[in-house]
């Protein structure tokens, strides 16, 4: 059996590197480090994967959060709904541009934004609300964008954990995550489902104007070379980045199809396991289908019951099986964005989540033999 890896990037690597070295020497012979024909050509691509018709690359996803907020034009002190459980970078650039964030509660089986806490939390103070597809599955953006729609609000779909997940109507209708608000942004970040070799994002969009206004904050507020027409931040995906991502763009469905075949690996051998609840793959689904992307894994998250999580994870760690626990402190709770507006009894799921959650190892190329190693270890601990 191979070394397990919480994500094995060297393999994969492996697998496109004859591609992936051609691409990026070709960038160093022409020396089109910035904004070159790779970045441009990625642009293309991921437009066309996505049924989008606009994608604005940047620097990280970070970065693409800020852009979006800044080129929806919200104003300090106005009021930004997320989730309280997720990673910090979605409430961080709130806090930075002076909006007010607002974070409400997520739903205990899919771990995303609870819409009914999101009715609760509006005001005439609410300019929008920041939905984040985590752990790679689709929120509910029916219900979400019908909220935004009753209420004149903004939506920015975070969509960093879950590019090319599909989020399906009541309709019958399938289209891709990030591209359903007024604004989806993504991350590159190395171990994400589509990353590059270092930092990376990008803004989808359908909306003409507002890709207009992105482009410009993105490269200092220039349309034309040093006319600054808006306030604009520098943040470019370089080209060395969007070679990379040209090459492994085409796997990207594959990729995905691993990680779901994985999971389903997983949920099969942990189900029958006392104090042990596996993750729910979408709002239709009763278990992970074979014809169906609503969750394409960015991570393999469980819960464990009764006060054992912290247990199990120093025993997985004595056994050198890698594992995260995403996120063990609610946004409520860190020092950064304390607020008097909150109430503990109003965050009843994400506490008790960031008590109980542990991620497995979860990448395109893990083994059978590793899952199975991994839970039967889980089963022996638990049982």
């Amino acid at each position: 059996m191979k070394k397990i890896q919480m994500v094995d990037l060297q393999s994969q690597y492996k697998d496109i590197k004859e591609k992936v070295d051609v691409s990026v020497i070709n960038i160093m012979e022409n020396a089109s480090f910035i904004n070159g024909p790779s970045v441009k050509s990625f642009q293309k691509n991921l437009e066309n994967y996505l049924n989008i018709k606009h994608v604005i690359p940047c620097a990280n996803g970070t970065d693409a959060l800020q852009i979006a907020m800044m080129g929806l034009s919200l104003k300090p002190g106005d009021e930004v709904i997320t989730a309280d459980f997720t990673f910090a970078a979605t409430v961080e650039v709130i806090s930075l541009l002076n909006l007010t964030p607002v974070l409400v509660d997520v739903d205990l089986e899919t771990f995303n934004i609870d819409c009914d806490k999101i009715k609760k939390a509006i005001t005439s103070k609410t300019k929008a609300i920041v939905p984040v597809h985590l752990f790679g599955q689709s929120a509910n953006m029916e219900e979400i964008m019908k909220i935004a729609d009753e209420n004149n609000l903004f939506v920015i779909e975070d969509n960093a954990q879950a590019i090319g997940s599909e989020y399906e109507f009541s309709s019958g209708e399938k289209v891709k995550t990030g591209t359903i608000g007024n604004i989806g942004t993504t991350s590159f970040f190395p171990s994400k489902n589509l990353g590059c070799f270092g930092d990376g994002g990008a803004l989808f969009t359908n909306d003409d104007d507002l890709a207009h206004a992105i482009r410009g904050i993105v490269n200092h507020g220039m349309y034309k070379r040093y006319h600054h027409d808006v306030v604009g931040v520098n943040s470019r995906l370089d080209s060395i980045q969007a070679a990379v991502l040209n090459v492994k763009i085409p796997y990207l469905d594959s990729y995905n199809k691993a990680r779901q075949n994985a999971a389903r690996a997983y949920t099969d051998a942990l189900k029958n396991i006392e104090g042990l609840i596996t993750p729910k793959a979408g709002k239709k689904c009763t278990q992970i289908c074979e014809n169906c992307d609503c969750h394409v894994f960015h991570q393999y998250t469980i819960r464990i019951l009764n006060n054992k999580r912290d247990s199990l994870a120093k025993y997985l760690s004595d056994l050198n099986i890698p594992f995260g626990i995403y996120y063990p402190i609610p946004l409520h709770k860190q020092k950064a964005y304390l607020d008097s507006r909150y109430n503990e009894n109003d965050f009843f799921n994400t506490n008790l989540l960031s008590e109980q959650v542990i991620s497995l190892p979860m990448h395109s190329e893990l083994e059978l033999d590793q899952i199975n190693f991994i839970c039967e270890k889980i089963n022996s601990f638990l049982k």
